[in-house]
């Protein structure tokens, strides 16, 4: 550590100086919360080690700086003053006749100039989850990029590029809204400069650039600021855990420590017992948190400070950079848990309404629950919202269409999942999803039957939680993921001279168009519905297959009836009293039919009814 005077005559002959540094983050804001900031530098010059920065800069001013085992990095410490003004704040090194400088902008904050992002993501959401090189060629102009690894382009392989880009989507955010979509997340955006499998955009390569074969930064904001003027929400993949093998950090540690080392290749167990275990070995937890989660992905070292401070400093970037209002953080357990608190609370304090969701793919609703706010006495508390809820989904919706009834087995199993809502802070958090790009579609786990989609369309949109669609569920896509391509298929009509195009219907079958505008109608009726939004649930015990909960406020009470049996089955409102008393009529909203509470109905074989309860 050196102590760094601010000394003018430092400043001689500004225009001998050559500005030859990696700057990260490569520019900051005025007025932020996060106003003292370690700023990353590297360079290929072989005095940089020696060099001394200083600034002359109203209300910025170096603190220290930290030097590395690897003589290519400094770190500067930074404290932005309240009264700092906009501009460009220029820095500069010395070691005796050498010389570097570097411009650092000083940008004025997004918030408070019109611009509403940061808002988060809650129930009263629906949001719609994209891999961008799969759902719409919008510039063909960047399917390649020279320079760059994978310089492949081939829509008949499953790993090869398609050249979907953010401007396909920016094309489409009217198919979006019309749908009934909130929100929008994007597998990652960040730059994948990798040798292969670019595609899915998990094997970050520089945090600070976005994938310029999906349009670069110029692009990410346009669709950050189209979808806020049509009152739609951005959420960010965020990867913590780990960077792609080729991450200068990873090629040129500034350190050995910035990554965790083990004697030969040690990969994560996957097992998230040993973090709560109270019987559970040290030796246990360690290959849980610092195995790498693959060969080509080492496992970044959370608790050297500087690692710290350069992720969250890019989570914070990330936000007022591109408007970001929500974050889904890839691997969350994986990550060392301490970090992820401390994480979250600058994101927080930065951005009160922001909200973020972990992916927990876990067994249990104890082990889910351990990692989100919770009631649980347990020596670690986390401050995560919510997470993406495996439990609902392969505990819960999937055996419920999947299984024949039983005392624990069918519909019960999502009974029984949701009764254990109880241990969480707030199950409404939590993000609800028929499949996504890790796991089998939908309606090819039900066996491709379209009832059954329907059914887990209508509770998706009806239970408890933000609900998540992935991209291809609302017109019925299919596929396993063995191998994982077969999930992440294009999205038909995103190209042009497809045959089929779901955006505009043409092509599609009598029962793709069917699901498509139950997801419409659902969703939209959803937007209108306070009981869906933010409404109480209540659910009875399951008899016979046949399932029953609701959703309920002041203003408004729904009863959804899920008949997942193989019979049909008749349902006496008198039953349900507690929610029932004071209605007399109910109107199936996805349906011209309507009930009268008096009379006993008849719900057919796999058929789930969505009534709105009227006096």
């Amino acid at each position: 550590m050196r102590i760094l005077l601010l000394i003018a005559s430092c400043f001689l002959s500004i225009g001998s100086f050559a500005q030859s540094v990696e700057v990260y983050p490569p520019h900051w804001w005025v007025n932020m919360k996060l106003n003292t900031v370690q700023v990353l530098l590297r360079s290929n010059d072989p005095t940089f080690s020696r060099q001394i920065f200083t600034v002359n800069y109203s209300g910025v001013s170096v603190l220290r700086s930290h030097l590395f085992e690897n003589g290519k990095y400094q770190a500067l410490d930074l404290v932005i003053s309240p009264d700092a003004k906009p501009g460009v704040v220029t820095f500069f090194g010395v070691d005796g006749k050498k010389k570097t400088k570097f411009n650092w902008p000083l940008n004025p904050r997004r918030l408070g100039n019109g611009s509403a992002f940061a808002q988060g993501v809650n129930s009263s959401d629906f949001i719609y989850l994209i891999m961008p090189d799969r759902f719409s060629n919008g510039d063909p102009k960047n399917d390649k990029i020279a320079g760059m690894r994978d310089q492949t382009l081939n829509r008949d392989s499953l790993y090869h590029r398609h050249g979907g880009d953010l401007r396909g989507i920016i094309n489409h955010i009217d198919y979006l809204k019309n749908l009934g979509i909130t929100a929008l997340w994007n597998m990652p955006v960040l730059e994948n400069d990798r040798t292969e499998r670019t595609e899915h955009g998990y094997g970050f390569t520089n945090q600070y650039k976005i994938e310029p074969r999906l349009g670069g930064p110029a692009a990410y904001k346009q669709l950050s600021d189209s979808l806020h003027k049509n009152g739609l929400k951005l959420i960010q993949d965020a990867v913590y855990n780990h960077v792609d093998i080729d991450h200068i950090l990873f090629k040129e540690k500034p350190s050995k420590d910035w990554f965790h080392n083990w004697p030969s290749y040690t990969g994560t167990s996957y097992k998230d017992q040993p973090l709560f275990d109270p019987y559970g070995s040290r030796a246990d937890k360690k290959v849980t948190t610092d195995g790498w989660f693959t060969t080509l992905m080492p496992d970044l070292d959370q608790t050297n400070p500087y690692v710290a401070n350069y992720l969250i400093q890019h989570a914070v970037w990330s936000v007022e950079e591109f408007g970001v209002d929500g974050w889904r953080v890839d691997t969350y357990l994986y990550n060392d848990l301490n970090f992820m608190n401390r994480c979250n609370a600058t994101l927080y304090a930065e951005y009160p309404k922001l909200t973020i969701f972990g992916e927990l793919w876990v067994h249990g609703v104890p082990s889910q629950s351990y990692f989100v706010e919770n009631k649980v006495d347990a020596p670690f508390k986390s401050n995560l919202h919510g997470a993406t809820d495996f439990q609902t989904r392969d505990y819960g919706i999937i055996p419920a269409l999947t299984q024949p009834f039983g005392w624990t087995e069918g519909v019960n199993k999502l009974y029984t999942t949701l009764a254990f809502d109880y241990l969480y802070k707030d199950a409404t958090r939590n993000v609800l999803f028929l499949d996504n790009h890790d796991v089998s579609r939908f309606f090819s786990v039900v066996g491709e039957n379209v009832a059954k989609q329907k059914m887990g369309i209508q509770w998706l949109l009806t239970c408890r939680g933000i609900p998540q669609m992935y991209y291809g569920t609302e017109i019925i896509m299919k596929g396993f993921t063995n191998p994982d391509g077969w999930v992440r298929l294009d999205f038909p009509g995103g190209w042009t001279g497809d045959k089929k195009n779901a955006f505009t219907g043409a092509g599609l079958t009598d029962n793709e168009v069917s699901v498509q505008t139950l997801v419409k109608t659902l969703a939209n009726y959803r937007k209108q519905s306070s009981a869906l939004k933010t409404g109480k649930m209540m659910q009875y015990v399951p008899k016979d297959g046949l399932y029953v909960y609701f959703r309920y406020d002041d203003q408004q009470t729904i009863m959804c009836v899920m008949n997942t049996g193989e019979k049909e089955m008749e349902v006496n409102f008198a039953n349900y009293s507690e929610r029932t008393d004071g209605f007399s009529k109910a109107k199936n909203i996805l349906g011209d039919n309507s009930f009268e509470l008096t009379n006993k109905v008849k719900v057919p074989v796999k058929t789930m009814w969505v009534l709105e309860l009227r006096k």
